[in-house]
């Protein structure tokens, strides 16, 4: 370790005085960034663009779209999401969560922005997106087209190892900016050191989080293949810094990569220095298949924004992305409340007629309704375990739209 500690430090001796050596530090990460968080300005980057296993760092985007999710009335904090057997079976790290149990919503993003549990990811993702990761996954990876990330593609919700979930240190910081940007008050997540539940606590694996003065977030990540990754994040006299480091040897050269370029950049910022853009070779990321190839050629053809700065502009614009798949589909009815309540849209004569007015509640309504037969020949078209503000909203919702509707307890 010590053989290791001098090496980095001479590392950033040379390379911020302008002079890099490769052989000094080369080996021991694939790609790191550190950006302004405010005007998007990159101060330093290195193998920003070569594609690498985010790991952890992908529920980034999962918690993207849960914070969107509550921002636009889709959930609540105080809501309730329903454990399947597909979530209580995800790969530790995780909650243990058994198939059938409840997690309420701040729970659920605690888990994962503290914790980076899997099986949470997943409840977060299928409560999201009816029921299935692998649609969740898609608006993920299509979410990231919107604001720029034009070299990633997701294809889970956790970072846990697939060939084809792939991202880049640029398109990492972007999202996390995007999260800043657009949804402020939820940032204090992703800050948050420990945190108990059902007795036990657990520690927020950045450690910079408790050693670096000024840091406020973000997110660790690891697997085998992407080795160890860190977003980290602090303000200091107002300037507000991101670092990005993906693939580090171990978890003390993620830490002390990131503090050193954090601290780095904060001086840069006062000298107004020019920034630094080094390129060092590193072998392709490891694979099993060769899949892989076609995906990452894909991803590259992407026409969106190619600069920094014109991704930074897309990322973190006013308006979050208008994407109108998840309130189009998102099947409100796999959220569950502390209450009891129920919203029925009518009773039809034939199985087939019900099934259209499912259809038509999910389009206008974006709730999934599920048919009843009552065993006497009619076909009820309901909606279970909403609270009553909430079933109250869906009637009102429902009438605007021209659907028959009564609130049910």
């Amino acid at each position: 370790m010590v053989y290791v500690m001098r090496r980095m430090f001479f590392f950033f001796i040379v390379l911020f005085s302008g002079v890099l050596s490769v052989g000094a530090f080369g080996a021991q990460y694939r790609a790191a960034l550190v950006a302004d968080m405010d005007t998007g300005r990159v101060l330093y980057q290195e193998n920003a663009n070569q594609l690498n296993y985010p790991a952890s760092l992908t529920k980034i985007m999962t918690l993207y779209l849960t914070f969107d999710a509550l921002e636009h009335g889709r959930l609540s904090l105080d809501d309730y999401l329903i454990v399947s057997q597909s979530a209580a079976n995800a790969e530790p790290v995780k909650l243990g969560l058994m198939a059938g149990a409840k997690i309420k919503v701040e729970d659920a993003i605690k888990a994962v922005a503290v914790y980076s549990a899997n099986d949470v990811a997943r409840v977060l993702a299928e409560n999201l997106k009816g029921g299935q990761e692998e649609s969740f996954a898609d608006l993920m990876t299509r979410v990231a087209r919107e604001i720029g990330l034009n070299n990633t593609n997701f294809e889970n919700s956790s970072g846990l190892p697939n060939d084809d979930h792939m991202s880049t240190a640029r398109d990492i910081a972007l999202l996390s900016m995007a999260v800043y940007k657009h949804f402020p008050q939820y940032w204090y997540f992703f800050g948050i050191k420990s945190w108990t539940y059902n007795g036990k606590t657990y520690t927020n694996g950045n450690r910079l989080l408790t050693s670096f003065n000024g840091c406020d977030g973000m997110k660790t990540g690891y697997t085998k293949k992407s080795k160890y990754s860190l977003v980290a994040t602090a303000n200091r006299n107002g300037r507000h810094l991101m670092s990005v480091v993906l693939g580090a040897e171990n978890k003390d050269v993620r830490a002390n990569v990131a503090a050193q370029m954090l601290t780095k950049g904060f001086l840069m910022l006062q000298n107004d220095e020019p920034p630094i853009v080094h390129n060092t070779y590193v072998p392709p990321v490891e694979k099993t298949t060769d899949v892989m190839v076609n995906n990452a050629s894909a991803m590259v053809e992407y026409s969106g924004p190619n600069t920094f700065s014109a991704a930074y502009n897309a990322a973190t614009s006013a308006a979050t992305p208008k994407y109108n798949a998840i309130k189009n589909t998102s099947q409100k009815s796999t959220v569950v409340t502390n209450g009891g309540t129920g919203v029925q849209f009518g009773a039809f004569s034939s199985e087939t007629a019900a099934k259209n007015q499912v259809v038509n509640v999910r389009n206008k309504l974006g709730v999934n309704a599920v048919v009843e037969p009552t065993g006497s020949g009619l076909y009820r078209v309901r909606v279970y375990g909403v609270s009553e503000s909430v079933a109250q909203n869906l009637k009102s919702s429902a009438t605007a739209n021209g659907i028959d509707s009564y609130v049910f307890h």
